[in-house]
């Protein structure tokens, strides 16, 4: 059975297309904020996952519409994936070392979405790419994809190196927690 799902949604303010397939494939980018479409890529890329991303959004007011709207669409988009969540492991963490920094990553793909994010930001933009946006976009993909998700910046004192830890301790995590151990569903109560 393939772990994929499509989803678009059109606003005023963004109109985003996600691909997402569980299990790998192409990854195709295309935000019109380049930094972002770097971590993107990072997460994909460290999670093992096909992802396809088309945004188009309010870009001259600012990156905050399309960045937290591509949260939400890409949450949708793995909740759909995941579907009844049979055998996953559900649980999983990753730590990466970026130069001067380390990141962390703890989720729980319980079904209950909730954010713990720590990690301050010594610089206000990457390219064009307000810092701010990472905890924007991690809150809307956590409450969309019903993830508890925790994540750290232990330190650092470059803002792109924290971010980009951040992705791809998000990737990582996420690829361990979506492989499949079983055939039941990972929880006591027997659903997620």
């Amino acid at each position: 059975m393939e772990r994929a799902a499509k989803v678009e949604r059109k606003t005023k303010e963004t109109d985003i297309l996600v691909e997402l397939q569980l299990d790998g494939g192409e990854i195709a980018l295309d935000t019109g904020i380049g930094f972002f479409d770097h971590m993107l890529h990072a997460f994909a890329f460290y999670g093992g996952l096909g992802l396809t991303v088309q945004a188009k959004g309010d870009l001259q007011v600012d990156g905050h519409h399309t960045v937290e709207d591509v949260g939400i669409v890409l949450g949708e988009a793995l909740r759909g994936a995941f579907g009844e969540k049979t055998g996953i492991r559900r649980f999983a963490s990753a730590y990466v070392p970026m130069d001067e920094a380390l990141l962390f990553a703890a989720l729980d793909v319980s079904g209950r979405p909730y954010l713990v994010f720590d990690a301050p930001m010594p610089q206000e933009r990457c390219g064009e790419y307000d810092t701010c946006l990472t905890v924007e976009f991690m809150r809307a993909f956590a409450m969309h994809a019903a993830l508890t998700l925790h994540m750290k910046a232990f330190y650092g004192a470059n803002a792109h190196h924290i971010t980009e830890g951040l992705f791809k301790a998000l990737g990582l995590a996420l690829k361990d927690a979506k492989r499949v151990e079983g055939g039941a569903v990972t929880s006591t109560k027997g659903v997620l």
